[in-house]
């Protein structure tokens, strides 16, 4: 996937093309004046919810940043980004990208979970697909091989003993995309919101047998925070700040009092979504529970993803933790909410 080493002149054409070359952002900001924070996170519907709750609560803001948050579809533009230095972090994305970049040489270290469930499920149209091995010489809707759908898809077949050489995936996008792709019958499976397993006769679809990853794939960390060791040696107390921010946002939605601002947020994003909907990925949220609220992840979770990876032949050999993630602000940033 990651076929050049990582530095700041191999990424520069990507960033132009990704439209995020500009300033350096994150450094330091005038004696009284907010901290500047450059934040990149994958576009999904439940992110830009939950980006637009902490806009409304102004977490961030009260730890004295002043954010900039960009909604990304391409996780390796966030990449390019952060590696060559136009955005500080990203707090809600896939990561299982980083690890093969890091053995090619990126300065790259995961800080802490974001969603520590994957927030998807496994859906069809076709009345005789039923079970997970029931897709056995059959198409299953992804992004690219190797990336955040595909690493979950081929976990799930294997976890239930499907023989994934005799699967097609086919590589249709992001996951609104590969949902659409199931709904049509363009692929015989494809992936969408876990919200959607209240709305199945809304949607026409059924969810595949097992196909609930939050239960199938418990140790499967969906998305995290990360940047780069040279902002880590620069910047650590915005770093810090930051996931405090972050950490308030999570343990906050995950409580009943948060409903009516979490219906807020989501009205104001989406503005044409029915209460219905909103209720559906409310239901969700409080039922699995699934954001990092201590923000730590351990080593097992990080072997995990990384072993996936040898297994894709994506990534070569198991990374020490220590080469791949730095816990210390996470922990930091749960001391300083208990301050």
């Amino acid at each position: 996937m990651f076929n050049r080493q990582f530095t700041r002149r191999g990424v520069l054409g990507t960033m132009l093309a990704a439209g995020l070359v500009g300033p350096r952002l994150g450094m330091a900001a005038p004696a009284g004046s907010p901290t500047p924070v450059s934040i990149a996170n994958a576009s999904g519907a439940v992110n830009q919810a939950m980006q637009e709750l902490m806009k409304q609560q102004g977490f961030l803001e009260e730890f004295g940043l002043a954010p900039n948050v960009l909604a990304v579809a391409d996780g390796s533009k966030i990449l390019s980004g952060i590696v060559g230095g136009s955005l500080d972090l990203s707090t809600m994305s896939g990561f299982g990208q980083l690890f093969p970049a890091i053995e090619r040489g990126a300065e790259i270290r995961v800080l802490g979970g974001a969603a520590l469930l994957p927030s998807l499920a496994l859906f069809t149209t076709k009345p005789d697909v039923k079970t997970l091995k029931d897709l056995e010489g059959r198409t299953i809707g992804t992004g690219s091989l190797g990336a955040l759908v595909h690493q979950l898809m081929v976990a799930l077949l294997r976890k239930h003993g499907v023989d994934v050489s005799k699967v097609q995936f086919v590589n249709i996008g992001a996951s609104v995309d590969i949902f659409k792709g199931a709904v049509m019958g363009t692929v015989d499976a494809g992936v969408g919101e876990l919200a959607i397993i209240e709305q199945q006769d809304q949607y026409k679809v059924r969810m595949v047998e097992k196909g609930n990853l939050a239960v199938e794939l418990p140790e499967y960390t969906y998305q995290g925070a990360w940047t780069s060791t040279a902002l880590i040696e620069k910047e650590r107390d915005k770093l810090v700040r930051t996931m405090a921010a972050y950490a308030k946002l999570y343990r906050f939605v995950q409580t009943p009092d948060a409903k009516d601002a979490f219906f807020k947020a989501r009205k104001t994003v989406f503005p044409n979504a029915s209460e219905a909907d909103s209720n559906a990925v409310w239901t969700v949220i409080q039922k699995y529970k699934p954001f990092a609220a201590d923000l730590v992840l351990n080593e097992e979770r990080l072997n995990f993803m990384q072993q996936l990876n040898i297994d894709l032949k994506v990534q070569t050999k198991l990374l020490p933790f220590d080469k791949v993630a730095d816990m210390s602000i996470a922990r930091d940033a749960i001391a300083l909410l208990k301050k």
